[in-house]
């Protein structure tokens, strides 16, 4: 009897849990890259959430320097426009008291020359026109200018002398210096005179430091004549402007 050949195929009992292990293998595999790749997305998307805030902060950033800066410069503006307002304000208040002043002159110069022509007006003789004080700086001593004109036509000049008292308060009392104690010593007859239509006398009178003053009396006594009086306050003297009086006409002595 012949012998058989061996069987080309050969059974082999069938591993079905093996099967299922690799399939279980391969379906976690298949998860976790799944789960990577959910996680480099979220990675990739939080990360251009980060950059796109700070693009758009770094813009608001820009915004809010640019007008801060544009407020700085409005401010600044400001600042030198109310420089040059107050400047101006200053300069012009200024100019205002410089015209009030030269105003006032000019009025005092009307007056002065008005009641030294007379015009249409009642004619004058001898008269204290005007009595002025300017404080000495540093010293207990007064300028004194006294004016004096006479508008009635002459031919001839009109001499004399000019006695000046002051009255004020010492210790509580009333008291009046005269001018032998105020004066100048060379001076003691008076303050002389000699003019045909004005003139200024100048002199300088001390006081005592105890003494306060309140009036000035203004004796004026031609050589002919009756003499002239004039009692000014030594406040209306101190406030009182001097008119400068030059010309042909103004004798001096």
């Amino acid at each position: 009897m012949a012998s058989r050949p061996p069987p080309r195929y050969v059974v082999r009992p069938h591993d079905a849990i093996g099967q299922r292990r690799r399939m279980l293998w391969f379906g976690l595999a298949w998860l976790g890259s799944i789960a990577l790749a959910a996680l480099i997305v979220a990675l990739v998307v939080g990360a251009w959430k980060g950059v796109v805030p700070r693009v758009s902060d770094r813009h608001a950033l820009r915004a809010l320097t640019a007008e801060n800066d544009d407020l700085k410069q409005q401010v600044a503006n400001l600042q030198r426009s109310q420089q040059v307002t107050e400047i101006a304000t200053k300069a012009l208040r200024q100019t205002i008291s410089q015209r009030d002043e030269e105003i006032s002159g000019l009025r005092a110069d009307l007056g002065f020359y008005s009641r030294l022509v007379g015009g249409d007006t009642q004619r004058e003789g001898l008269k204290v026109q005007e009595v002025s004080l300017q404080p000495v700086p540093h010293a207990s001593a007064w300028n004194l200018t006294i004016s004096l004109t006479q508008n009635i036509k002459r031919d001839d000049d009109t001499g004399g002398t000019t006695l000046i008292d002051v009255e004020g308060l010492r210790d509580n009392k009333v008291v009046q210096l005269s001018w032998s104690t105020l004066g100048d010593t060379s001076e003691k007859a008076g303050i002389p005179f000699k003019f045909r239509y004005f003139q200024q006398l100048h002199t300088t009178i001390a006081l005592p430091s105890d003494f306060r003053p309140t009036r000035l009396h203004v004796t004026v006594q031609p050589e002919n004549g009756d003499p002239v009086s004039r009692t000014v306050s030594w406040t209306d003297a101190l406030s009182s402007p001097v008119t400068t009086a030059q010309g042909d006409t103004d004798a001096q002595p």
